[in-house]
Formats: C-alpha cells, structure tokens, sequence
C-alpha cells in the first residue's frame, strides 16, 4: 500500500508540473514527408550543370540542380520539377503552376532574371564594349526597380493561392564578377561593377517582394563569394561552349551555392 501510495502521488505530481511521463517524439519523426514543387527559370532548372534529364528538352531540368539534390536527400513525399531555361514571370504562370495544390507543402523558385533582359546585357557588354554596357545595364535597373516587382507579386499571388499551406523559399541570384580578380582579358572593370550592382538591385527588390508576402528569401550571394567569375575558384560560367551554359552556375556552384542556402530555409 505504501509504494502505491507513492506512485500516485508521484503521478500527481507530475500532472501539476505538466510534464509527460511519454517521452518526447522529435520534431523530424512528427513532419510528414514534403510535397515539393521547384518552379522557376535557369538558375533553378540547372542550366550551366550538365547531366539534363532526358524529359526536359529545351528546359534543360539537371539531376545536379539544386531541386534535384534537395529531393535526393529529403525523400519528398512527392516532387514536380517545372523549373525552365528561359522563363519569364509570365511563362511560370502560363506554364509551371499546375502541379501547386492545397497539399503542397515546399514552393522553390528563382525568376526575374530573365524579365530584366539578363541575357541580352550580357550580350551587349560582351560585344559592345562599356558604354554600351554600362547604359544596358541603366535600363536593366530601370526596369528591376519600376516594372520587376509588380510582376513579381503577381506570380508570389498565384504560388499563394494554389498552395496556401506550402512553405515558399524564393532564390536569388549571385554576383557575377570578383572585381579586380584574375581574369586577364573579356569586358572591362567598369563593366562588371555595374553587372555586379545590378545583381544587388534584383536581389534588393526580390527579397522585398518575397518578404512582403511572407516568403523566405534564399540570398545566394555570400555563398558564391570568393566563386565568381574571375575568381580562382569560379562556380560561375564566363563565356564559353555551348553558349547556353555562360553566365551560369555550374554543377559546383548548385552544389555548394544554391543548395545549402535552399536547404537551410525549407
């Protein structure tokens, strides 16, 4: 009688306390498995990595992406990889949302670049010298800060809407250039500082539109610092062949740029 005395008043004492006697199952044990959808456009789809997935034609879809690697070693539940070379806001909601629903519980996505003309700059500072350059990249800005960001709320808008309980990580973009780094010929300094500035721009107004509708935001750039181009350890493409893959992260910088940071956030 003694000892069953003793048991229930240990009992009632912990009911007071409000601590259980069953012990703790982890936060990792009680998540479900994720629901993931990468959406997006180069940068996201792996351009630059090699090793496309045969399905994805001009899309170019790596297994060395970082959607890729992410899923690799998480075990989704599920995952759509929509993610497109070339895309524009416009193409991710003409193209890449049907796969979002209710249940989706992990939304990547990487996309103004393209909006902005990033290919086209690059191809005017390459061939046109700086002035050109540097006056392309003035409109680029103009563009990222006065027209950019209502395109981007309206894609944040859709992703919210047919995935209203999915955790959305948006990614940004690197700095191309180490500025007086060890590249002995291409475009010139001036150039690339005012390329690097516009790549602050974008990533200024796409971690504001991301934080305003309560989205992560993966800043990318102090993992490729000291991996640009021009830098002795690049994870960047400069020009080179085929064309498609210049100014682009290779296997490397998804890797060991993109992935990291996605995978801290999600």
């Amino acid at each position: 009688m003694r000892l069953r005395r003793l048991l229930s008043a240990a009992a009632t004492a912990v009911a007071l306390l409000g601590v259980s006697l069953v012990a703790p199952t982890s936060a990792a044990a009680q998540e479900a498995p994720a629901r993931y959808v990468a959406l997006g456009d180069s940068y996201s789809s792996g351009v630059g990595a090699g090793n496309y997935r045969s399905d994805s034609g001009d899309c170019r879809r790596s297994t060395r992406a970082y959607p890729e690697l992410w899923a690799a070693a998480n075990a989704p539940a599920s995952f759509h990889f929509t993610a497109c070379s070339g895309a524009r806001t416009t193409d991710v909601l003409a193209e890449q949302l049907g796969p979002l629903n209710a249940e989706t519980t992990l939304v990547t996505i990487s996309i103004g670049g393209n909006d902005a003309g990033f290919a086209d700059t690059m191809t005017v500072c390459v061939l046109q010298g700086t002035n050109a350059c540097v006056n392309r990249v003035a409109r680029a800005n103009a563009y990222i800060t006065e027209t950019l960001p209502s395109r981007l709320d309206a894609v944040y808008t859709a992703i919210r809407e047919r995935a209203p309980n999915a955790r959305v990580v948006v990614m940004g973009y690197p700095r191309m250039y180490q500025l007086n780094g060890t590249c002995l010929v291409g475009i010139s300094e001036q150039s690339r500082a005012a390329i690097n500035g516009a790549s602050d721009n974008l990533s200024e107004v796409i971690s504001k539109r991301a934080a305003d509708h309560g989205f992560a935001y993966g800043d990318v750039r102090p993992a490729f610092t000291g991996h640009e181009i021009c830098s002795s350890a690049s994870w960047l493409h400069s020009l080179t062949l085929p064309i498609e893959n210049s100014y682009h992260p290779t296997a490397a910088g998804q890797s060991g740029g993109y992935h990291p940071v996605m995978a801290a956030l999600s």
